[in-house]
């Protein structure tokens, strides 16, 4: 071993994929065990921009199998077109591992995902309508498309009648949209099977023999906590486990092979979509920060929300899921504050409140406690330990390792894979070169 979950402890976007892309240089496998491409991550390698979606960041790693578990949903179009277009910048991508319990999601699922956002009008999620909640709902549903099925055309004919069966009287009678017939969707799938035959493989079996073998394995959480379904801010949530628990069911690798459990959070906090953000900014102070951090969706282009640190969100997420490191990304983007607000508690209906509300209503109204913490001036791009930090940057640090309920092992200066302070290893008993933003 070891086993290492790397995965978001505020609402995504928080540089997971650095994190998991640079333990991917000291390991063997990196999984991806939940989502699908409704999230992304951008990687920078000597100056390079990569923006990864369904693909494990591991696969920019030479050595290193990535794998997309049998949590994940795939979108085949997109993922080939991922693969295509590493292709060309010369990255190999032949190692990759599916498996054949992954779910695949249809054209009629994004086509459902739309038609109904659309419709919830003022209620809307906040969806990419890429199809993700509905080939999840269809998983569990028991009327979902896995990978094995495209390998067995009469088998998935079959077991697109019976989706569709349930999906286009809504789509007729309630949405107005147009029937979807069965012939259309299972040539639309079959399309892909033959390229992607090669890759498929029992993927729990693979993991645990790895894990056997003494190999390490990096577990990449898509999305973050709290947009898990069940322990993010429901219903503004993804369809997917995006906690730890999720990398077990997600990867067929039980907990007890799990060593470390790593949140990443950004010196800041962002959010894409809809839902409840108590330290969220608006107005000039919102966009400065957006602005100065690059805070723009790496699927969609979305502007993200920002705020404030919110160290209660970042305290749940280390409760839930069992923290044992974090890695505190973009401490840069700060630079130049004479005051840096943290959240350290809410205020409800009157009264403080240190923990996370269990009553949703409650966490909607929640006014932010702030503390005031002195920013700093100097340029710290190219610090490596964390004594070039300015005291006041150290402070800052240490501020939130105390409020956040993990020790901060690695922080991230810069964009770039080397712009980062590794305080703490990430592998036991191994040194890493985690390096994240």
């Amino acid at each position: 071993m070891p086993a290492v979950v790397v995965l978001g402890a505020q609402w995504g976007d928080e540089g997971k994929g650095k994190a998991t892309d640079q333990l991917g240089a000291a390991t063997d496998y990196v999984v991806k065990f939940n989502g699908g491409n409704n999230a992304g991550h951008t990687v920078v390698v000597s100056g390079e921009h990569y923006a990864l979606h369904l693909l494990p960041s591991g696969i920019l790693s030479p050595g290193v199998v990535p794998v997309i578990g049998n949590g994940v949903v795939i979108d085949l179009e997109v993922l080939f077109r991922e693969i295509d277009d590493l292709a060309a910048r010369g990255v190999d991508t032949s190692a990759l591992v599916v498996s054949s319990n992954a779910h695949v999601i249809a054209g009629y699922n994004r086509t459902v995902d739309r038609v109904i956002e659309r419709f919830l009008g003022a209620r809307k999620i906040g969806t990419t309508g890429r199809g993700i909640g509905p080939t999840y709902a269809d998983k569990i549903n028991r009327i979902g498309i896995r990978v094995q099925d495209l390998f067995n055309p009469d088998i998935l004919a079959q077991k697109v009648t019976g989706a569709l069966a349930q999906k286009n009287p809504m789509l007729v009678k309630v949405y107005n949209r147009r029937a979807v017939t069965v012939a259309d969707t299972v040539e639309s799938l079959l399309e892909y099977a033959d390229r992607l035959r090669p890759m498929v493989a029992d993927t729990p079996l693979l993991l645990n023999e790895a894990l056997d073998a003494g190999r390490t394995v990096v577990f990449e959480g898509g999305q973050a906590t709290m947009l898990d379904v069940d322990h993010g801010t429901y219903p503004f949530v993804t369809s997917s486990s995006a906690t730890a628990g999720g990398a077990c069911t997600g990867s067929g690798v039980g907990p007890t092979r799990v060593d470390r459990v790593v949140g990443v959070a950004k010196a800041y906090t962002t959010r894409v979509g809809e839902g409840p953000f108590p330290t969220e900014l608006d107005g000039p102070q919102g966009t400065w920060l957006r602005e100065a951090g690059g805070e723009y969706g790496t699927t969609t282009g979305r502007p993200r929300r920002t705020g404030w640190y919110d160290s209660v969100v970042v305290r749940y997420a280390s409760r839930v899921n069992g923290l044992t490191d974090l890695v505190l990304t973009k401490l840069d983007v700060l630079t130049g504050l004479d005051k840096i607000p943290v959240a350290v508690a809410y205020e409800v209906d009157g009264r403080r409140v240190d923990q996370m509300p269990d009553n949703q209503s409650d966490f909607h109204h929640a006014t932010p406690v702030y503390e005031e913490l002195d920013g700093w001036d100097e340029d710290i791009s190219a610090a490596r330990t964390f004594e070039d930090l300015p005291a006041a940057a150290q402070r800052y640090v240490l501020a939130l390792e105390d409020l956040s309920g993990a020790r901060v092992s690695v922080i991230g200066v810069g964009a770039d894979r080397q712009a980062s302070i590794v305080r703490h290893d990430l592998l036991p008993g191994e040194r890493t070169l985690v390096r994240g933003r």
